[in-house]
């Protein structure tokens, strides 16, 4: 869920940020900013006189534009799904699930098949047995994912993510 979030104000903040650029830039061009001339200078001159004699601010905002740009690149790199290993393998994650089509809640299951190996990942809910879920993966389940999808001889990593029980109490 947070990830999902984190993309919707991420988008939010840089649409907002392109809108107000995009309508600065058509109301200077249509001459209508604070009624300006199109050569104007929007500082005023005591301002323009003291970044001219005191640069430091300048740095300042240009290390925190740099420092944003990258903190965006991060964030776009990691929503394209770079620097994930592998790639998906819905028939691994279809054996996945009919395999564990008795466990009641499961949330999300996923085999990816990497250059080192197998991952599969799991979520689930508190209530669930994690003890019969393992046991089913390690008896059956698993093996025959590897077998399907590579060679028996291959590793196989799988993560188990239990979700927190939310507290319904009210105050």
């Amino acid at each position: 869920m947070r990830q999902y979030a984190g993309n919707r104000v991420g988008l939010a903040v840089v649409g907002a940020i392109l809108l107000a650029l995009g309508g600065y830039a058509w109301l200077r061009g249509q001459n209508r900013f604070f009624e300006l001339p199109p050569g104007a200078k929007v500082l005023p001159a005591a301002a323009r006189r003291t970044l001219a004699e005191e640069p430091w601010p300048l740095w300042f905002v240009a290390f925190a534009l740099l420092f944003l740009t990258l903190l965006a690149l991060r964030w776009l790199l990691l929503s394209l799904g770079w620097g994930r290993r592998g790639t998906h393998n819905g028939t691994g994650t279809a054996m996945l699930f009919v395999g564990l089509k008795g466990v009641d809640g499961l949330g999300r299951a996923g085999v990816r098949v990497a250059a080192d190996g197998l991952r599969i990942g799991l979520t689930c809910p508190a209530a669930a047995d994690v003890g019969a879920i393992v046991s089913k993966l390690d008896q059956d389940i698993v093996g025959r994912i590897r077998r399907e999808v590579r060679d028996d001889e291959c590793p196989a990593v799988v993560r188990l993510h239990v979700r927190r029980q939310v507290s319904t109490r009210s105050r």
